[in-house]
């Protein structure tokens, strides 16, 4: 059974830290990126930040480059995303989804991503 697990959401004050972790299961981990999104009420899902575990290559949106930092430990299946500096505009339900591809592109946040986990909420509170 395929399983991605998120962890690591919470409160945090602005310009705190937190790191998210996304725990895959069910298959063949460095066949897949991992994309981390995010969807705040109200708002469409956006993505935020994408891992190629064949080939390493990272992307991330505009508004978290310099604050968030994506990264794999492969012996573990995980995926985490160091997100520091956080504003208000961060708060929202944090999912990640793992697409299977060796090698993502920049057009990875308009992928068909094959798996999705259940989702963490990060708050940010000012």
């Amino acid at each position: 059974e395929v399983q991605l697990v998120e962890s690591g959401g919470g409160l945090v004050q602005v310009g705190g830290s937190l790191r998210l972790s996304c725990a895959a299961s069910g298959f063949t981990f460095g066949d897949y990126a991992i994309g981390w999104f995010r969807q705040a009420p109200g708002k469409e899902r956006e993505g935020v930040s994408c891992f190629s575990t064949g080939d390493g290559n990272i992307y991330y949106v505009d508004s978290v480059k310099g604050r968030f930092t994506i990264s794999s430990d492969n012996a573990k299946n995980t995926v985490y995303l160091q997100m520091n500096s956080l504003k208000p505009g961060d708060t929202a339900v944090y999912y990640c989804a793992a697409k299977q591809t060796q090698s993502v592109a920049a057009g990875w946040r308009n992928y068909e991503y094959d798996y999705w986990g259940q989702g963490t909420q990060v708050t940010v509170s000012s």
